[in-house]
């Protein structure tokens, strides 16, 4: 039987305001929150909100993560790889094995999802 979950919403929880694990400031002082709206049933994804000031930060991923940015701007450049500019109203993926720079240009906020291993 399928099953439909209504997320929290966010005036109802605290952000986590520790930066990510594997995120590491490079640039300026950005402060990032991170409300996590919902586990599904076998613990496998999460979704939910995630806001920064603007700076830069040195992200490595393990997991796969699909964005929705609902604010902002961001410059995020694949180590060796080449700068994608994505802004307010841009949808993306981050593979799971990516390495690289999330430079903040403008406050952002994005709506997740992630695919736990």
């Amino acid at each position: 039987m399928p099953t439909i979950s209504k997320l929290k919403n966010i005036k109802d929880i605290d952000p986590i305001t520790d930066n990510l694990e594997g995120w590491t400031v490079t640039e300026g002082s950005p402060i990032m929150k991170t409300w996590i709206l919902h586990t599904n049933n076998d613990e496998t994804m999460i979704s939910g909100y995630w806001e920064s000031t603007p700076g830069s930060y040195h992200a490595t991923y393990k997991e796969y993560e699909f964005v929705h940015l609902l604010e902002g701007r961001i410059i995020i450049t694949p180590d060796g790889g080449d700068p994608v500019e994505v802004k307010s109203g841009d949808t993306f993926v981050v593979e799971d094995d990516f390495s690289g720079t999330w430079q903040i240009m403008e406050a952002v906020r994005k709506y997740f999802d992630v695919k736990l291993k």
